[in-house]
């Protein structure tokens, strides 16, 4: 997760930590390009794992174009991209069902829910058709318990 990747270089006061932290503090998004680089390191200090999963990344075409030139540089391009099939009702009532759990105000409001899933398809969605150009997407059907999609996200896994 690059929120967990952003919040991690923060706490340890590493130099892409303050330099994010300084544009958060001003009310600033954290630019792709300090993304990519704290990635970079991540996977830097993890060069022996047995591979790494994205999580909510990239979210543009732009960002996947240039996360595909880090991770061919690497020597460790994208194998798959998988994407979860919910539909928008179901995301909803998902997300204000986490709201009232978590306590989230942006989980809470169906007005700010649906402005998400607007970004999510006019942004993010298109990234199904850069990888399956590259036949690296994975279709998975998110509808189901928790372990019935669990099971199917590791087939695929498993399948690579």
């Amino acid at each position: 997760s690059t929120g967990d990747i952003l919040r991690g270089e923060i706490a340890s006061g590493t130099k892409l930590g303050l330099e994010a932290k300084s544009l958060m503090d001003a009310g600033n998004l954290v630019p792709d390009e300090v993304v990519i680089r704290m990635i970079s390191s991540k996977l830097d200090n993890n060069k022996y794992a047995n591979g790494f999963i994205f999580d909510g990344f990239p979210r543009t075409t732009q960002q996947a174009k240039t996360l595909d030139l880090l991770l061919n540089e690497k020597e460790t391009p994208i194998t798959t991209m998988i994407s979860l099939m919910v539909d928008e009702e179901e995301l909803t009532r998902r997300l204000l069902e986490r709201g009232k759990n978590s306590g989230r105000a942006d989980d809470q409001n169906e007005k700010i829910i649906i402005n998400r899933i607007n970004e999510y398809n006019n942004k993010t969605a298109p990234l199904k058709e850069y990888y399956a150009a590259q036949n690296k997407l994975n279709e998975v059907e998110g509808i189901g318990s928790v372990s019935d999609i669990s099971e199917k996200l590791n087939n695929v896994i498993d399948s690579l």
